[in-house]
C-alpha cells in the first residue's frame, strides 16, 4: 500500500524561459533532511526549510549571468556549489551574502552538472564525460580535461549513488538515435559503457530513477509508451571497461495505460523496491485532459495512490526524505507520501488475514450470496426507489449546467456520501469546476459549496489557486476569512491583494458582512476593554509607561508631554474589517517575498493599517486581550513584525507625508520609551547576575543575615 498526503506550495515557479528551460533547474538536498535548495532558471537559487515552507537564504547571478546546472551543497565542507556561464564554478557558505564576493574559479571545459551525495566530496560532471572531484578541480582549475565522448554524443542525464561508502556516477546518452549508458566506478577508477537494449521500436527513454539496493544498482527508465523498463548493475565491478561496449539487459516491470491523447514527456521516480512515482501519464479511470501524481506498484501492476495536479505538469519528479516535489501550474508543490511492504493482499487493497479467518469470511460470503439471489427482486425494488449518489464525474458535468440552488445541494449531497479517502482527491477537482463556471458566469456564485469544501480541510491554495482570487472579486469576505484560516500556503501576493482589497472597503459595507462569530465578539471586547493600567493609575507591573514620562526636549509643545497612544485610542476601523485584518496578520509570509507587494498599498491605506496596528500594541502592552476568551488572535510579535514591514516599505513616503506625521511621531516616543525602559534595565543586570550566581552558605540554623554588596 502507498499514500499521497496532503500537499502544500513550497514556492512559486519563474516563468517559462524558452521551450527546453521550465524554471526550475533542480531540487537538491540541503544540509539536512528538512532543508533543500531550489534553483530556477532566471538567475536564483534559494535554501527553504520544507517544514516551515519559509526560505532561509537565497542567492542571485548577475544580470547577463547564466546558471548552468542545480546548485548543490557539499556536505564535507558545509559550502554550497554552483557553475555559471558553463565553466565558471563558485562556492560560497551560508553566510555570505553577495555571490559575487564568494570563491569563484573558471575551468577549461563546460560543465554539465555537479553531483553531490550525504558525506562525501561532490563530483564535477564535463559535458565530455570526464569527471573530476571537486576538490582536485578547484586546486587546478586549468587542468587539461580528456573527451570521453565523441563528437556528436550528448549527455541526457546523469546522477550519482552511494553505498558501502563508495560512489558511482551514472549518466545516460544519445548518439544518432543509439542510447549508452556509462557508469564511473573509484577506487579502483573504471568507466564502462553499456549500450542500452529494449524492444524494437522504442523511442529514447523520457526519464531515469537509479537506487542501490544491497550490492546492486537498479535503474528504471520510462518511455513515451507506459513503458518502465529495470535493469541492476553490481554496485563493483570487475570490468575495467577495456572489453568494449557490453549490452545492457533488462526486464518490463511495468506498463502505464495511455490516453487518448498523445503524450509528449513524463517522469518516474523510484521510491522503494516496489513503488514508483510516475506523473505526465493518465490517470487510469479519470477524465481526459487531467494530469495526476500516482504511485504504482510494479510487483503487482497495480496503483496504489493518485493526487490531481492542478495546472500545466512540467514532467519533472524529485524525491528526498519521503516527500515528492512536483513542479505545476505556477508553483513547486511538496508532496508527502508514505509505502508499506508490499504484499499481494495489500496490493489489491485488502488486509492479510490468516487462514482461520478466511474461511470464516468465505463461510460467512457464501451465506450472503445464497441470501442476496432470495431477495434479488425486492434489492432491486429498492435501489430502484432510493436515489443513488453522484459520482466526482457526474457531479462536475452537473456543475457546469445546472442551477446554483441545485449545484449546492448536490456538493453538499456529495460531501456526506463520499468516502474519506475518495473526498480527498474529489474536492480540489470540484472546487476548481466551480470556480472555472462562476468566473465566466457571472450570475453563478456557490458560495455555501465553497464554504462546504473549505470545512472539508481538503482544500488548499495550490490545489485551487483561482478561489481567493474569486472571493475578492465577489467581495466575499467570510470565505475569505475562512480560507485564511484554513490554507497554509497563500502566497504573498495574494496576501496583499487581499489586505487591500479590506483597507478599500468602507467600514460600513463591511459590517453587513456575515463573518466568523468569534473574531467579531474578540474585536467587539476589545474595544471596549479597560486595560490594566487604567485601573491602577496608570502603572503597569510597577512601571509608568512612556506615555506618561516627560520629556520636553522631543514634543513640539508642553501640550504632548502626555502618552501620544492614548491621545485617542478608539480602533480607526469597523470591528468587522478588524477582524478581516486580523486573520490577515496570522498569515504565514516570508519578509523577503511581503515587501515588495507591500508597496503596492496607498498611502491613506497604510495609515488606516498602521493606526489599527497601533491601536493593537496599546491592547496588548496592557493585556487588554488576556481578558478576552478568542480561538484565533494574532500574537504581539506579529503585530511588531507587521509595523515593522509597512515602515520598511514606505519609509520614505511615511517621511514626507503631512497626514502621517502625527503617527509617525506617536511611534517613534513609544519605541525610544522602550529603548529607555531596556537600557534602564541594562544598568542592572550586573546586579542581578550577582544574585543569580551568588551561593549560599550551607552553615545557618534556622535564621541568617547575608550583606550582598551590588555595584
Amino acid at each position: 500500500m502507498a499514500t499521497l498526503y496532503e500537499g502544500y506550495t513550497l514556492c512559486g515557479v519563474g516563468p517559462v524561459q524558452n521551450s527546453s528551460n521550465i524554471g526550475i533547474l533542480g531540487v537538491e538536498q540541503g544540509r539536512d533532511i528538512d532543508y533543500v535548495l531550489v534553483t530556477d532558471s532566471s538567475r536564483s537559487i534559494t535554501v527553504y526549510k520544507v517544514s516551515d515552507q519559509k526560505p532561509t537564504g537565497s542567492w542571485s547571478v548577475k544580470q547577463g549571468q547564466i546558471i548552468s546546472c542545480p546548485a548543490v551543497f557539499n556536505t564535507q565542507s558545509q559550502e554550497y556549489v554552483v557553475v555559471t556561464d558553463d565553466r565558471v564554478v563558485r562556492v560560497w557558505k551560508e553566510d555570505d551574502v553577495n555571490l559575487e564576493k564568494a570563491f569563484k574559479a573558471t575551468v577549461s571545459a563546460d560543465v554539465l552538472r555537479v553531483l553531490s551525495a550525504t558525506d562525501s566530496e561532490p563530483v564535477v560532471l564535463f559535458c565530455c564525460g570526464a569527471v573530476r572531484f571537486l576538490d582536485s578541480l578547484l586546486a587546478s582549475p586549468q587542468q587539461p580535461i580528456e573527451d570521453v565522448l565523441t563528437e556528436d554524443e550528448i549527455i541526457r542525464w546523469s546522477t550519482i549513488v552511494k553505498a558501502e561508502h563508495q560512489l558511482v556516477v551514472l549518466f545516460s546518452t544519445e548518439q544518432r538515435g543509439e542510447h549508452c549508458l556509462y557508469v564511473q566506478r573509484f577506487n579502483p577508477n573504471t568507466l564502462v559503457k553499456h549500450r542500452i537494449e529494449t524492444e524494437p521500436g522504442l523511442s529514447a527513454p523520457i526519464s531515469f530513477s537509479a537506487t542501490c539496493r544491497g550490492s546492486n544498482i537498479h535503474l528504471l527508465y520510462l518511455y513515451l509508451n507506459g513503458s518502465v523498463y529495470e535493469s541492476v548493475l553490481p554496485f563493483r565491478s570487475s570490468s575495467t571497461g577495456a572489453e568494449g561496449v557490453q549490452a545492457l539487459s533488462c526486464s518490463l516491470c511495468l506498463s502505464l495505460p495511455l490516453g487518448e491523447e498523445k503524450l509528449m514527456s513524463g517522469a518516474a521516480v523510484v521510491l522503494d523496491e516496489a513503488h514508483v512515482a510516475v506523473i505526465g501519464f493518465p490517470h487510469p479511470s479519470a477524465g481526459a485532459c487531467k494530469d495526476y501524481l500516482c504511485i504504482w506498484n510494479t510487483h503487482f501492476q497495480t496503483l496504489q495512490a493518485s493526487k490531481e495536479m492542478a495546472g500545466r505538469i512540467y514532467s519533472q519528479l524529485w524525491c528526498y526524505s519521503g516527500k515528492l516535489y512536483v513542479p505545476h501550474g505556477k508553483m513547486l508543490s511538496v508532496i508527502p507520501f508514505d509505502c508499506q511492504k508490499s504484499s499481494l493482499a495489500a496490493a489489491m487493497g485488502k488486509l492479510k488475514q490468516t487462514s482461520r479467518i478466511f474461511f470464516v469470511v468465505c463461510f460467512f460470503l457464501v451465506h450472503c450470496i445464497v441470501i442476496m439471489i432470495f431477495f434479488n427482486r425486492f434489492f432491486l425494488l429498492f435501489l430502484q426507489n432510493v436515489k443513488s449518489a453522484l459520482t466526482v464525474d457526474q457531479l462536475v458535468e452537473h456543475i457546469k449546467t445546472s442551477a446554483v440552488e441545485d449545484v449546492q445541494a448536490e456538493v453538499g449531497e456529495f460531501i456526506r456520501r463520499a468516502p474519506q479517502a475518495d473526498l480527498q482527491l474529489a474536492a480540489g477537482r470540484v472546487a476548481l469546476e466551480l470556480v472555472s463556471r462562476s468566473q465566466t458566469d457571472a450570475n453563478f456564485y456557490p458560495q455555501c459549496a465553497f464554504l462546504q469544501l473549505l470545512e472539508t480541510r481538503y482544500l488548499c491554495y495550490s490545489v485551487c489557486p483561482e478561489l481567493l482570487s474569486l472571493a475578492m472579486v465577489k467581495k466575499d469576505f467570510h470565505l475569505c476569512q475562512i480560507a485564511f484560516q484554513i490554507f497554509s500556503d497563500i502566497p504573498e501576493a495574494v496576501t496583499c491583494a487581499c489586505l487591500k482589497a479590506i483597507l478599500s472597503t468602507p467600514d460600513l459595507e463591511m459590517e453587513t458582512v456575515n463573518l466568523d462569530t468569534d473574531s467579531v465578539i474578540f474585536m467587539k471586547e476589545l474595544t471596549q476593554a479597560h486595560s490594566r493600567s487604567d485601573e491602577e493609575g496608570g502603572q503597569l507591573n510597577g512601571f509608568c509607561p512612556p506615555a506618561l514620562e516627560s520629556d520636553v526636549s522631543d514634543t513640539p509643545s508642553n501640550k504632548l508631554q502626555r502618552d501620544p497612544l492614548s491621545l485617542d485610542m478608539s480602533c480607526p476601523v469597523g470591528l468587522h474589517k478588524g477582524a478581516l485584518l486580523n486573520e490577515v496578520l496570522q498569515t504565514a509570509y516570508s519578509d523577503r517575498s511581503l515587501l515588495p507587494h507591500l508597496k503596492d498599498l496607498t498611502v491613506p491605506q497604510v495609515i488606516v493599517f498602521l493606526q489599527y496596528l497601533r491601536f493593537l500594541y496599546f491592547k496588548y502592552s496592557h493585556d487588554a486581550h488576556k481578558q478576552i476568551r478568542a480561538l484565533r488572535t494574532p500574537s504581539i510579535s506579529q503585530i511588531i513584525d507587521w509595523v515593522c514591514l509597512l515602515l520598511d516599505a514606505h519609509f520614505t513616503v511615511l517621511a514626507v507625508a503631512p497626514e502621517a506625521k502625527r503617527l509617525v511621531f506617536d511611534l517613534h516616543k513609544f519605541v525610544r520609551s522602550q529603548v529607555k525602559l531596556y537600557a534602564e534595565l541594562g544598568k542592572i543586570e550586573g546586579s542581578l547576575q550577582v544574585l543569580k550566581n551568588s551561593k549560599q552558605s550551607e552553615d545557618f540554623g534556622m535564621y541568617a543575615i547575608q550583606v550582598i554588596e551590588l555595584f
